[in-house]
């Protein structure tokens, strides 16, 4: 079965202008920059099923006249087949939203025989596009949404939490589009158990930095959101762990579980760059270099004249990266001099994270592992 890409126009690959958001005149024509590449990338080397969905408010009428639509339409199509990029359908609604009809998006009605038919694959498809109307078309259909931030259409706080389930990818970027189409987004939800500590940890490492950290220690809470924010993954970690006792087991078991949760979303490593170093910051110089190779070690060169820094004693520090280490099975070398001890386990925490974000970067043109072994 054939996934298919059900794509709006007007804002997504045809620049939607802001004055009265109608493609009228060739001044008003120009395409989204990156579309034409990514798509040709698209067309050649996935295998979708290639759909142009679009509302066109009262076209055909004197308000909207057809040949004050079809040049720049054809224009739009010539283009893109000379990229190798031809749509195997093209669908337009012609109505306006006050005519409620099941034609114009978000509903299907111009889409209902691709939905019924057992040669397409719905829950590995998507639409492309920059309206709430696109991500509501997503989710009547079954299927994902990639939300194009095209600055002329914004998602209220209340349609951002509705539709957060069916919106795979939020973007501004066609090549960012091309890399989650043929690459994926590496999600992972992981859980760790123990008699000590309860542990939930959601990690999308193709994020943009969002953080939700509980684990009842505020300090280690704040360097955790460095990890999330300065990696530009989106973290989240729920700790229930017995501080009655001491902090202890709930640090260690954090980075055990992070550690895990990293090992599972990097399961596979092609195209990966795989090292990352970070050398940042202040007065507090700190060190960062690391490798996703398989194989846990660690190299620690910093010390604490400070018992604690806020509640977490600073003893700590090492025995986290250290299990994060032999979780995720990473090389790590880590050092750091300063004077401000806040400062300098901040800078260690900001490089680890631009360390990874080095690290677990992919190349969508690459399929090959960075080994010369031929297996990590």
């Amino acid at each position: 079965m054939r996934p298919i890409l059900f794509i709006d126009r007007d804002g997504v690959i045809l620049q939607e202008p802001k004055t009265d958001f109608q493609i009228d005149h060739i001044e008003k024509t120009s395409f989204v920059p990156g579309v034409i590449t990514n798509l040709h990338k698209i067309a050649t080397e996935l295998g979708f099923y290639k759909v142009m969905v679009t509302n066109q408010d009262g076209l055909g009428t004197e308000a909207y006249p057809t040949n004050q639509f079809e040049p720049f339409q054809q224009l739009m199509i010539r283009t893109l087949a000379a990229e190798d990029f031809i749509f195997d359908e093209i669908k337009i609604d012609t109505s306006y939203a006050k005519d409620n009809l099941p034609t114009r998006k978000p509903g299907t009605g111009l889409v209902q025989h691709l939905m019924n038919n057992e040669n397409f694959d719905l829950a590995k498809s998507f639409v492309i596009g920059d309206r709430w109307s696109d991500i509501l078309l997503a989710k009547n259909i079954g299927c994902k949404a990639i939300y194009f931030k095209s600055g002329n259409h914004t998602l209220t706080a209340d349609q951002a939490i509705e539709y957060k389930d069916t919106i795979a990818l939020e973007t501004e970027s066609w090549a960012a589009i091309y890399s989650f189409l043929k690459l994926g987004l590496r999600k992972v939800q992981h859980e760790r158990n123990t008699k000590e500590t309860k542990i939930s940890i959601s990690l999308n490492m193709d994020g943009s930095g969002q953080a939700d950290i509980k684990t009842g220690l505020g300090f280690f809470d704040h360097m955790l959101e460095q990890i999330a924010r300065h990696g530009s993954i989106d973290l989240a970690i729920k700790c229930d762990g017995d501080l009655h006792i001491d902090e202890h087991h709930t640090i260690e078991d954090v980075g055990i579980a992070l550690g895990e949760a990293f090992a599972l979303g990097l399961s596979d490593k092609r195209g990966m760059e795989r090292y990352g170093y970070a050398l940042p910051m202040d007065e507090a110089e700190a060190k960062v270099l690391i490798d996703f190779g398989g194989r846990n070690w660690i190299v620690w060169d910093a010390s604490f004249t400070r018992e604690k820094v806020g509640e977490m004693p600073t003893e700590m520090f090492f025995h986290f990266f250290k299990s994060f280490s032999d979780a995720a099975k990473a090389n790590l070398n880590i050092s750091c001099k300063g004077e401000n001890e806040h400062h300098k386990i901040e800078a260690i925490f900001k490089a680890f994270a631009k360390a990874i974000k080095m690290a677990v970067h992919r190349n969508p043109a690459s399929d090959q592992l960075p080994s010369t072994k031929g297996v990590l």
